[in-house]
């Protein structure tokens, strides 16, 4: 009896529908290819073969993910260069322990205090240099140069005590006396203000020269009539004399202190001078001097006389003098 289920002869046969079992594959790793026996691909649809025993002819397969796994290249690390750590900043306390920050802040703390000092020198110099050329200038209706002495002026001014103060005129004019030029030097000056001065000067003397050509110029502006006539003005030392030339006429004086006033008295009369009284001469002469000293301040006064080959040399003083204030003498405002 033959079996009903066996397989015909001649008959190969089917191909199962199930594939072969295949390895798992690893995370990551590529489809392969079912190779067939000469390592083509197999056709679509064609049976799957079976894979080759291990341990025989045919090459082992290759790991998982070590063939056909993309290779990820990584940039090498960078280096990172080196750097010093922060210095520390030195506190105060740390600069005062060094010997040469000390000295270095020592130098510029110096330096920069002499600096305030020169500046606040000049500024004081030139402000008081200003004040006392107003008031003199007021004084003697001229150009003044003012010059102080070699003591610091600020403690000067700390003290409101002033010394060694020249005032020089430009010798165009004193007042209304033209070609008079005076050299003043002052001393121990306190301001110290009350309600009656401005305060003292305890010392005053002014050098007055006074040119014969100023002479000449002064009496033409002042002296009526006499004025007029003068042509020239020339001096004698040796008799202490001046000689007013006028035409056909001269007038020989004597200029002389009296009473701490200055006076020109008439000496003689030549040529066609004669003819003029002296009774009339004299009081021209003698309102003319006076002139020449009246209303000087802080009691000013000539001490001496004395007639140069090229004019008259004057000298005037005053010692304790009391400063005029503002509204006793518009000149002194500023003090």
């Amino acid at each position: 009896m033959t079996d009903p289920w066996a397989r015909p002869e001649n008959v190969e046969a089917a191909p199962s529908a199930e594939p072969a079992p295949q390895a798992p594959e690893a995370p990551g790793a590529q489809p392969t290819e079912v190779l067939t026996a000469a390592g083509a691909p197999a056709a679509p649809g064609a049976p799957a073969q079976p894979a080759p025993a291990y341990g025989s002819d045919a090459p082992a397969p290759p790991a998982y993910g070590a063939a056909d796994a993309p290779t990820t290249s990584y940039p090498a690390p960078q280096q990172v260069p080196a750097t010093d750590p922060p210095k520390k900043r030195r506190g105060i306390m740390d600069l005062l322990r060094d010997p040469m920050s000390l000295i270095l802040i020592i130098v510029i703390a110096l330096a920069l205090s002499a600096a305030g000092v020169v500046g606040g020198e000049f500024y004081a110099r030139s402000r008081g240099t200003s004040v006392v050329s107003q008031a003199v200038q007021c004084v003697v209706q001229d150009k003044v140069d003012v010059a102080f002495g070699a003591t610091p002026f600020l403690w000067q001014v700390a003290n409101s005590n002033y010394d060694h103060i020249t005032v020089t005129t430009a010798g165009n004019q004193l007042r209304f006396a033209k070609g008079m030029k005076a050299q003043i030097s002052i001393d121990d000056v306190k301001l110290q203000k009350t309600d009656k001065s401005a305060g003292t000067i305890g010392s005053l003397e002014a050098t007055v020269t006074w040119s014969a050509d100023g002479i000449k110029q002064t009496i033409a502006d002042t002296v009526p009539v006499l004025g007029g006539m003068v042509s020239d003005v020339t001096t004698d030392p040796s008799s202490g004399t001046i000689v007013l030339d006028a035409p056909m006429t001269q007038i020989v004086a004597k200029p002389t202190i009296s009473d701490g006033d200055l006076t020109l008295q008439v000496q003689q009369l030549t040529g066609l001078g004669f003819l003029l009284p002296h009774e009339a001469i004299q009081p021209a002469l003698n309102m003319f001097a006076s002139q020449l000293t009246k209303d000087y301040p802080m009691g000013i006064r000539p001490d001496s006389l004395q007639v140069t080959g090229t004019g008259v040399t004057a000298k005037f003083s005053t010692k304790n003098a009391t400063i005029p204030l503002g509204n006793q003498n518009t000149c002194f405002t500023g003090l």
